[in-house]
């Protein structure tokens, strides 16, 4: 089974939303409307795995951190993003970072 990580997206969500409206007016039953959203878990995870290769780095204070369920999550404070010649400046992140390498994903 894919992190479903990205459904709170604007993608995931306006998927979503689209998937509700087709159910509402009886043009795909709910179980569709599931299997769909697990192929947009399991697509999006390999296209993110396989054809993103930009890198950034950034800096900041961290906040807090935990790992739960093989799950980490950063909050991190006074965060400065760098890639190449752009720079951001954020006052307070989230990150979460899952086990992209597990054979179920």
């Amino acid at each position: 089974m894919a992190y479903q990580l990205y459904r709170n997206t604007t993608l995931g969500n306006s998927l979503q939303e689209s998937l509700d409206e087709l159910i509402q007016t009886q043009q795909i039953t709910p179980q569709l409307a599931l299997q769909v959203l697990l192929q947009f878990d399991k697509a999006i995870n390999t296209a993110l795995a396989n054809r993103v290769r930009n890198r950034v780095n950034f800096r900041g204070s961290l906040n807090t951190y935990r790992f739960c369920d093989n799950v980490w999550t950063f909050v991190l404070n006074d965060v400065e993003f760098r890639e190449v010649t752009d720079l951001v400046k954020v006052d307070k992140v989230k990150i979460v970072a899952c086990d992209g390498k597990t054979p179920e994903h």
